[in-house]
């Protein structure tokens, strides 16, 4: 005799509503962040140097419109004066170059880690395993060193190629090929499919989640980069990324550092749109049917 069961469905619309009400509560900074962007700089500037004046005892207020609706900030910005704009485009030039060169090493050697077999193959994926754990204060002074010793401190790469192998990236896609049937690269091995034509027509496209949110999960990486370049580019203020700059933007209350982070929230909040259902499908590490 089948068990019947039983929905409770206001369970569920409870569990939606509290999920609906976090939600909210995480975007508010993103809203409030959007909406200050649209105060004039000296409203800003008033507005933020009444921080540490609050009473512990009361709530803090809050401004929900401006005096006057205002485009000063990013006038500020993109045209009177473009150094927050110039560190954007280091930003951004820092997250295409190592996002294309994590396209090309992490697939590559989560695909070699997780179909081939070969001496010391456990030695180096346990070497990963232990680099994904390490955090990157201890692994600071080798980088360090290593970069100097080859000419590389100071400079852009530096920063973009030890990007490039990603250990976390590198097992979570080799964790998702691992579960790939064998009998789909065999019945292409049958056809005359070769190593390299089974891992770009095969492989690469059917581990699209898997890579879509590593790839949704790697931008954010690198486009809140902020240890990297303090340590690697002490000596070039010039090719520092905006996530540094911030913190120095905010104390000197300058009023316009609600723009930049809007202007800065707004290509991480389109990849994490863009990517949405790579990340759910992704990361989950849905099973082949």
């Amino acid at each position: 005799m089948e068990k019947l069961t039983y929905r409770q469905p206001g369970g569920k619309i409870i569990t939606r509503a509290l999920l609906m009400l976090l939600a909210i509560l995480m975007l508010v900074p993103v809203a409030v962040t959007f909406l200050y962007s649209f105060f004039s700089p000296s409203e800003i500037k008033a507005f933020m140097q009444t921080r540490g004046s609050y009473d512990d005892k009361a709530w803090m207020a809050i401004k929900l419109s401006p005096q006057i609706f205002s485009l000063s900030q990013y006038y500020e910005i993109l045209i009177r004066d473009t150094s927050i704009l110039r560190m954007f485009v280091n930003s951004a030039f820092y997250t295409v170059l190592i996002l294309l060169g994590q396209a090309v090493v992490v697939p590559m050697m989560a695909y070699a880690l997780s179909r081939f077999r070969f001496r010391g193959r456990d030695a180096l994926f346990f070497g990963i395993i232990m680099l994904m754990l390490l955090p990157f204060q201890v692994t600071m002074v080798p980088n360090v060193l290593t970069l100097r010793s080859i000419g590389l401190l100071n400079t852009i790469w530096a920063v973009v190629m030890p990007m490039w192998f990603a250990p976390f990236y590198i097992f979570l896609i080799r964790q998702f090929m691992l579960g790939l049937p064998n009998e789909l690269l065999e019945a292409a091995q049958v056809d005359g499919a070769g190593t390299i034509r089974c891992y770009a027509h095969i492989v690469i496209p059917v581990c699209r989640p898997i890579i879509g949110a590593a790839v949704a999960l790697s931008f954010a990486d690198c486009w809140n980069l902020v240890e990297q370049p303090m340590t690697y580019l002490s000596q070039r203020v010039d090719l520092q990324p905006l996530s540094v700059m911030f913190n120095q933007l905010a104390s000197e209350s300058a009023g316009i550092e609600f723009a930049g982070a809007a202007i800065y929230i707004l290509p991480a909040l389109f990849i994490y749109l863009y990517f949405l259902k790579d990340i759910l499908a992704g990361v989950q590490l849905t099973e082949l049917k």
